[in-house]
């Protein structure tokens, strides 16, 4: 993956003050990962694993400059997400969630065609 992701490609990670995106992140950020922020609706302002967390994808990008986001939301929620992502222009989004609806990924894909 290191043509996709390299040193200096800035991620955030949606889902960001949840258990599966604080695991992951701490994960990522001893590893080396450059993680620049994160998104929780409704927890912009606030700080989480020293790092800014933002209300929205386009407020995260817009303060960071961000390349790509990571993705650890509840099935339900996760398609919106990524229309978020890609609403907000993000070269690169990752999502691991299983069981999103496949209704709801439907839309995802005719968003990306």
């Amino acid at each position: 993956m290191s043509i996709l992701v390299d040193k200096n490609t800035k991620v955030i990670c949606q889902g960001f003050t949840g258990s599966q995106g604080t695991f992951h992140s701490e994960q990522a950020i001893k590893y080396g990962t450059n993680m620049v922020g994160g998104v929780t609706p409704g927890r912009g302002g606030e700080k989480h694993l020293e790092l800014p967390v933002f209300d929205t994808v386009i407020d995260a990008k817009n303060k960071t400059r961000c390349d790509a986001s990571v993705i650890y939301v509840p099935p339900p929620f996760a398609a919106d997400a990524i229309l978020e992502a890609i609403d907000a222009e993000i070269n690169l989004i990752v999502c691991i969630t299983e069981g999103i609806p496949q209704h709801d990924m439907s839309k995802v894909k005719r968003k990306l065609e």
